[in-house]
């Protein structure tokens, strides 16, 4: 196990971790503080594609984290970045929010529904049987399919809203086509994170709240990982899973003497 205070870099999950329920969980604030006074290079990583990091930034102030955009990574970054090293000046049919669509017309893609080279999937509030028919028949015409996380439900104040995954299975349903997926738990989100911050492996850890996305996704990226307890998983069910992370803790205020 590496020791926290050799970590040059940290990658952090939000909700449930830095977040719960719009409001800061405690230590959070402080432990940003020490990254920023000691230095440290960090992201915070969220699987949500809805909003863009200028926004995300405002929603974490108002629940009294700050946090630069420049320091924000989400999946809809993490899935442009691919899609404009795959296929540079591409086209795309998109179904998400501002913060998907910015961020493939800041890489460089045009957002059209006539002759996409791919078609992406991301989280909205809006999904509409008018774009998920038009995206089915686009993937049976030869659109390549990607989706920016596997989330199958989202949360709201009434209960659980289907998500991206949900959506994306409607989809392979209907074409038998099964969507490339750049969120966690694909390593490739944490790799795409790195070279944000120009990191390495070694001197690396992620912190997150989940085993099956967070932890084994900054395992085989060849991270340290740690979970802490404070979102979905619980010390109970740690031992389901054939993995287990570098450390446990409560919380992230736990790791605010270590760094």
């Amino acid at each position: 196990m590496r020791e926290n205070e050799h970590i040059e870099c940290w990658l952090t999950d939000m909700d449930g971790v830095l977040v719960h329920e719009n409001q800061a969980i405690p230590g959070a604030a402080d432990l940003l503080d020490r990254w920023v006074a000691t230095s440290k290079r960090f992201l915070v990583l969220t699987n949500n594609s809805i909003y863009t990091p200028r926004d995300l930034a405002a929603r974490l102030k108002a629940s009294g984290l700050e946090i630069p955009e420049e320091n924000l990574w989400t999946s809809a970054l993490a899935t442009a970045q691919f899609l404009k090293e795959q296929l540079p000046g591409g086209r795309a049919y998109v179904i998400g929010e501002a913060g998907l669509t910015t961020a493939l017309h800041n890489a460089g893609f045009v957002l059209t529904d006539q002759h996409p080279d791919y078609v992406v999937l991301g989280e909205t509030r809006t999904y509409s049987f008018e774009a998920i028919t038009k995206a089915i028949r686009l993937v049976e015409g030869g659109a390549r399919f990607i989706a920016t996380n596997p989330d199958v439900t989202g949360p709201s104040k009434e209960g659980p809203l289907p998500a991206t995954g949900a959506v994306a299975a409607l989809i392979t349903a209907a074409t038998s086509r099964v969507p490339y997926i750049v969120g966690k738990p694909n390593p490739m989100m944490f790799r795409s994170a790195m070279n944000q911050i120009d990191a390495h492996s070694e001197t690396t850890a992620m912190i997150g709240d989940r085993m099956d996305t967070d932890i084994i996704a900054g395992m085989e990226a060849g991270l340290h990982t740690v979970l802490v307890l404070t979102g979905i998983t619980q010390r109970a069910d740690i031992d389901a899973y054939p993995f287990r992370p570098a450390q446990i803790l409560e919380s992230v205020a736990d790791l605010i003497d270590q760094v």
